[in-house]
């Protein structure tokens, strides 16, 4: 009874967490090394340099919510890995990357210290009860159908700036105005 509880607590916990929805570059940018940041508008998928990032989205909070939820699929399409470390937003104290499993009977919910890395080649999901994004210390209540400005930072492709849009309570994927 006990472990039914505390799932249903993390389930509760991560419906109410906010998500990111992306951005596309509709300038021609110029690279300008890793460290500088690149700046996108919402839209479904984005490349910038080597990894292009789908399906961003975020859930609506609660009022009194002090923690959000970002959700994403990238993919890096260079010969060697990079790695997310996590990121900012100025509507968050941190924005880091967190992992939900089970241990044993009991979901657990820890940050990824290292950050999560992206193999050359291949695609990483952060998606609801998995590995996400979490956005602590939440300023407002994230609000259906708005924009959350969030900036991730690789190890190598540097910080990237996005638009997470703001999806319902309950969403599992980005509604498209749903």
């Amino acid at each position: 009874m006990k472990s039914t509880l505390k799932f249903a607590m993390f389930a509760l916990l991560a419906t109410s967490v906010a998500s990111p929805v992306l951005a596309h570059d509709h300038s021609a940018m110029a690279k300008e090394g890793a460290a500088k940041t690149q700046k996108h508008e919402a839209s479904d998928a984005v490349k910038v340099g080597n990894l292009v990032f789908a399906g961003a989205f975020t859930r609506a909070t609660l009022p009194g919510a002090k923690v959000g939820g970002g959700y994403i699929s990238i993919t890096n399409e260079a010969k060697e890995a990079d790695r997310l470390l996590g990121g900012s937003s100025p509507v968050a104290a941190r924005v880091e990357v967190h992992e939900m499993k089970m241990d044993g009977e009991v979901m657990k919910m820890r940050k990824l210290a290292d950050g999560v890395q992206i193999p050359a080649g291949g695609t990483v999901e952060l998606e609801p009860g998995g590995m996400h994004l979490m956005l602590l210390e939440i300023k407002q209540p994230l609000k259906k159908g708005e924009d959350v400005p969030v900036t991730l930072e690789f190890e190598k492709a540097g910080k990237v700036e996005l638009k997470l849009h703001v999806e319902a309570a309950g969403a599992t994927s980005m509604e498209h105005g749903q």
